[in-house]
Formats: C-alpha cells, sequence, structure tokens
C-alpha cells in the first residue's frame, strides 16, 4: 500500500464521517482514527487523522487492551459482543439468495462464520471468535459498519 492509497482511505473516512478504519494483510497493518490527539497530520479542512501502520508480528496475544471493558460488561449482562473488526458493508448471507449465516438461537464456535463485511471491494468473512448462541442481531444486511461496532450478542457456553 503506498501513501497515495493511504490518502484515498483518509479522503474517504472524511466524505463518509468514519472516525476509525483498519485494514490487516498478510504482514501489513495500518490503523487511521480522525479527531484523536497525538501524532497527527492536519487535513486541508481542518480535522486530523492520526495515522499509524507497522508490520505485524508473526502472532498476536489473544488478550486485548478491551479486557477490562468486556469483563465490566459481563458483570452487568452475559452477552458477549461480535464487534466488526474492519469499516465496510454488512451482509448476513453469503449472496442475496443463500441463507443468512446465522439466526437468533443459532449456536456457534469460534470458528463459526457469522457474516462477510465488504470493505474496499473484498468480502471478508467474520468468526464469532467465542463459544456461545446468538441472542441478537444488531445490525441490518447490506447496511455500512463501523470499525468496533457491535455487529450480534452472543450468550457464552
Amino acid at each position: 500500500m503506498d501513501l497515495k492509497d493511504i490518502k484515498a482511505i483518509i479522503d474517504l473516512m472524511k466524505k463518509n464521517s468514519v472516525s476509525e478504519f483498519e485494514l490487516e494483510k498478510q504482514d501489513f497493518k495500518i490503523r487511521l482514527k480522525r479527531g484523536m490527539p497525538g501524532n497527527s497530520i492536519q487535513s486541508e479542512d481542518g480535522g486530523q487523522q492520526m495515522i499509524a501502520y507497522a508490520p505485524m508480528p508473526a502472532a498476536l496475544p489473544a488478550a486485548s487492551g478491551d479486557a477490562p471493558a468486556a469483563a465490566a460488561v459481563a458483570a452487568v449482562s452475559n452477552e458477549v459482543d461480535i464487534k466488526s473488526p474492519m469499516i465496510g458493508t454488512f451482509y448476513r448471507t453469503p449472496s442475496p439468495d443463500a441463507a443468512a449465516y446465522v439466526e437468533v438461537g443459532t449456536e456457534v464456535n469460534p470458528d463459526t462464520v457469522v457474516c462477510i463485511i465488504e470493505a474496499m471491494k473484498v468480502m471478508n468473512e467474520i468468526k464469532a471468535e467465542a463459544k456461545g448462541v446468538i441472542t441478537q442481531i444488531l445490525v441490518e444486511g447490506a447496511k455500512p459498519v463501523e470499525f468496533g461496532q457491535p455487529l450480534f450478542k452472543i450468550r457464552p457456553l
């Protein structure tokens, strides 16, 4: 990915009022955030974009910095969110005439595909990453989603 591609993504973020964007591809990772303090670049309209990218390590630890927040949510409710790992268009089915990947009441495993998110003309399969039962579907099909937006709620088993 070159600077021209990054600038095009930033322009799309401004045009669509997207505050955060993340892309991971093999050994490359880029995360863009708008309106964040710190290392930033001033854009023509005065907004800020934080740009950080680096090669990804061979393996990432399973725990994330959001573990305390997730534990607090789990204490209030036994349900866990399946969140969007990227911005794009959410699809519940692999094709317009196919059945949905999951419905409310479907039991899922960590490797169960729950939906597809189309980003930059690439269809990305999103997996449950947890074992449980789908309790809520939070997004309608063919609707745009943002990075970190909850897509489903599951009750862990």
